[in-house]
């Protein structure tokens, strides 16, 4: 990686981990701290929790689109306003139900696909991929990070300072884009990062994407259902919010070395298996959560249960995901699997604060924990994913049709998929890496043979 790629890709990832703490820093003490407002109740404290992934499952694939007609840092900078104005709303709130506001408008400023497909606007092909994984590392750091500074911030500065927190920081972003990230200079493809329209409605009914969509609108149901109940499991066992993250902390640490063991084994065991062994994991420490935990001790086992689960499909499904999607339709499979996720967070606040509300969060967590377990048995499909590789060609048509370049390049020993783009000028390849001859390729995509 060069020089621009590296500032790229680190200042990207700070504006991300920035403001994902800004969205979850509230997860783990908003349910304990929601009961201070006049107007309290279960369902709105669910959708406090969970309101930011409607609008983000909704905003999703449309701002993306809309950086690619306005630029990208003008829509990052939009999102980044339009977080700060939410966290100013929430900060401001006198009642639960501006919270939601608050939340439905901290989502509104959806700039996932933005930031990722400037990533690869600054970023050379064969670098793409280091500048990506910096940025999904930094994601999932911002998650657990969160999880253990919100309780401590809460407890010195109470909900409304979380969010004025999460404002100030929205804000220091702003020159970070401005000035912090490098200005595109090697634009990439738009299948490469970015949902293309005219492929969501043919990749939403793809049989194996829908599976792993469908897994990760599950997964973050489960964890915003988790969350709506285990602070105030802690707080009744005597721990104050600044307390939580001494069983957070050992908790997530042999969570990690866990999932770290499974993935050692999944090529062994194979996706399927192992994804399957993940969900056993959730399924069972769920229904254990919905029984009444009275030790600590069992409620960190059962945490450490769920978050290995947790965390190996977290880590895995969009590799899944990049994997399956076809030759150029990486962008639009991955801004369909990030609407499912937020959707997912949405549907676990608004379950949970329903449950709540008519007293039966127990039973709420018996019932996803039974779901994944069935869910075990739609994973027949991952046995189907490849460990492939993706190039994006230049093409030079010259007197061939579309139809002999395709032809020419099918012939070629590994190549699995192929699209072409003429508007563009590229092929979209994917390919299985070792039996692949990537200079020959390249000279039948500019017709140098």
């Amino acid at each position: 990686m060069n020089a621009t790629e590296i500032r790229g890709a680190v200042s990207l990832a700070i504006v991300y981990v920035l403001r994902m703490l800004g969205l979850f820093m509230v997860l783990p003490v908003l349910a304990v701290l929601a009961i201070e407002y006049p107007d309290y109740s279960p369902l709105l404290v669910g959708l406090a929790v969970g309101g930011y992934g409607l609008t983000q499952a909704c905003l999703q694939i449309p701002m993306g689109v809309l950086s690619d007609r306005l630029g990208r840092k003008p829509v990052i900078i939009a999102g980044l306003l339009l977080f700060a104005l939410g966290s100013a709303v929430a900060g401001m709130a006198t009642s639960l139900q501006w919270v939601v506001v608050g939340r439905f408008l901290q989502g509104a400023g959806a700039i996932a696909g933005a930031v990722m497909a400037l990533a690869g606007d600054i970023s050379r092909e064969q670098q793409r991929p280091k500048v990506m994984a910096i940025i999904g590392i930094a994601i999932g750091f911002s998650f657990y990070l969160a999880v253990l500074l919100g309780p401590i911030l809460a407890e010195h500065v109470g909900l409304s300072g979380i969010f004025w927190v999460t404002a100030v920081m929205a804000l220091l972003c702003l020159p970070l884009v401005v000035f912090a990230v490098p200005t595109a200079t090697n634009l990439a493809p738009v299948g490469d990062t970015l949902p293309v329209p005219g492929d969501v409605l043919r990749l939403i009914s793809h049989p194996t994407l829908l599976t792993l969509n469908v897994s990760v609108c599950l997964l973050h149901l489960l964890i915003t259902l988790l969350f709506m109940q285990l602070p105030t499991w802690l707080a009744d066992k005597g721990y104050g919010l600044d307390e939580h993250w001494q069983i957070y902390l050992p908790v997530l640490v042999a969570s990690v070395l866990a999932m770290a063991m499974l993935m050692r084994l999944t090529p062994r065991l194979g996706n399927t298996l192992s994804a399957g062994i993940a969900w056993l994991l959730l399924g069972t420490s769920l229904l254990g959560f919905s029984t009444s935990v009275e030790q600590l001790w069992t409620l960190a086992l059962l945490l450490w249960v769920f978050f290995t689960g947790f965390n190996f499909l977290e880590a895995n499904l969009p590799a899944w995901v990049s994997s399956v999607a076809p030759a150029g339709k990486k962008g639009s499979a991955m801004g369909i699997y990030a609407t499912w996720q937020f959707f997912g967070a949405f549907l676990g606040g608004s379950i949970s604060g329903l449950a709540s509300d008519l007293n039966v969060p127990h039973l709420s967590l018996s019932i996803a924990g039974v779901v994944c377990i069935v869910w075990i048995f739609s994973l027949r499909k991952l046995q189907r994913t490849e460990r492939v590789k993706r190039y994006t060609l230049p093409i030079n048509l010259g007197a061939r049709s579309e139809a002999q370049l395709s032809q020419a390049l099918g012939q070629l020993q590994g190549v699995l998929d192929i699209t072409l783009v003429p508007d563009q000028q590229v092929a979209y390849l994917k390919v299985e890496g070792a039996s692949f001859d990537v200079r020959k390729a390249r000279a039948v995509a500019s017709n140098e043979q």
